[in-house]
């Protein structure tokens, strides 16, 4: 018959002990970031080049509004 008591096996050893309450929630919320962030650029090789594109078309868009509804509502014309 085996011993139930973690006082009499030496079991008291492997008792874990759970982290407070505002420790768990912070961990929780890193691995649900890791996690999204995991799922957002699976596939890509350079996440950063991803980020820098991105930010770059939306200041081009902010900047296309900002344009259209200050700068007169003409065409605009560019030699390239």
């Amino acid at each position: 018959m085996g011993m139930c008591l973690p006082c009499l096996g030496g079991a008291a050893d492997e008792v874990v002990v759970t982290p407070d309450p505002d420790a768990r929630r912070r961990q929780l919320a890193e691995a649900a970031e890791k996690r999204q962030k995991e799922t957002t650029y699976r596939g890509v090789k350079n996440p950063e080049a991803v980020e820098r594109k991105k930010k770059k078309q939306e200041e081009m868009e902010k900047q296309e509004m900002t344009g259209s509804v200050s700068g007169g509502g003409g065409l605009r014309w560019q030699v390239g």
